[in-house]
């Protein structure tokens, strides 16, 4: 069988997607103006198509795709090199933009990349044979993390995952364990940057920051404490600018 699957997506202007995609490492094989903005955009396996529409709304695309590969970690720390790059910065919020890499429920480890045409890649790695979605933890906070986890970082619901966390951090009745703790600051930290609200965004950060964990347990919110770095980088490099 030699079938292959191609994207075609929108957007208002083809330059800006074509000058992202040449910053992530993508060559363009194809560029036509007329009649209708074309273009055609590869790097090893993966290859995107783009069209050219006056009237489209980058901010309001729906436009998706998923991109599987053997090597998610390198694909994302090569984007967000590339992006840092590009545009001084690595782009959290807004388009474009280029969200964590983390192991998810549904059996992959995968992040979260939107164009500037507002056309999202999801790019992962499957971990399990099973792609079904788990079911939610029974204990508090892990079932809070895994609610929030996925508003955040699979349906790019940000101000839903931050209610969750916020109303299971207010409990008095329970309280989270040192991990539990610190991987719900940190992508309360996260989602608070991806919303514009710097004050929450720190104030979680400095929260997580003084989670005091074992080695073990360090190992075990390896993620979690890479992202936990890059956001407070992140942070630093905002207020001295």
């Amino acid at each position: 069988m030699g079938e292959k699957t191609i994207p075609i997506l929108p957007c208002r202007t083809v330059q800006p997607v074509l000058d992202f995609y040449n910053a992530l490492g993508f060559e363009v094989t194809f560029r036509q103006k007329s009649p209708n903005p074309y273009a055609v955009v590869k790097r090893g396996g993966i290859e995107l198509q783009f069209f050219g529409l006056k009237q489209y709304e980058p901010a309001e695309s729906l436009s998706t795709c998923y991109v599987l590969t053997d090597d998610v970690d390198g694909l994302h720390q090569a984007f967000r090199a590339g992006l840092k790059a590009a545009y001084g910065r690595v782009p959290t919020r807004g388009l474009p933009r280029i969200g964590p890499l983390k192991d998810m429920s549904y059996g992959v480890r995968q992040f979260l990349m939107t164009d500037p045409g507002g056309n999202c890649l999801r790019i992962g790695q499957p971990t399990s044979e099973d792609q079904h979605h788990r079911p939610a933890p029974k204990e508090t906070f892990s079932r809070a993390l895994h609610h929030a986890s996925l508003l955040a970082d699979s349906k790019e619901d940000p101000a839903a995952a931050a209610k969750v966390i916020d109303r299971v951090l207010r409990g008095e009745d329970e309280r989270p364990t040192p991990v539990q703790l610190l991987r719900l600051l940190v992508l309360r930290a996260d989602v608070a940057g991806r919303l514009g609200d710097e004050g929450t965004a720190a104030s979680a950060l400095a929260g997580a920051a003084a989670v005091r964990l074992t080695a073990e347990e360090r190992e075990s919110v390896r993620d979690d404490l890479e992202r936990l770095e890059e956001l407070r980088g992140s942070t630093s490099a905002t207020g001295a600018s």
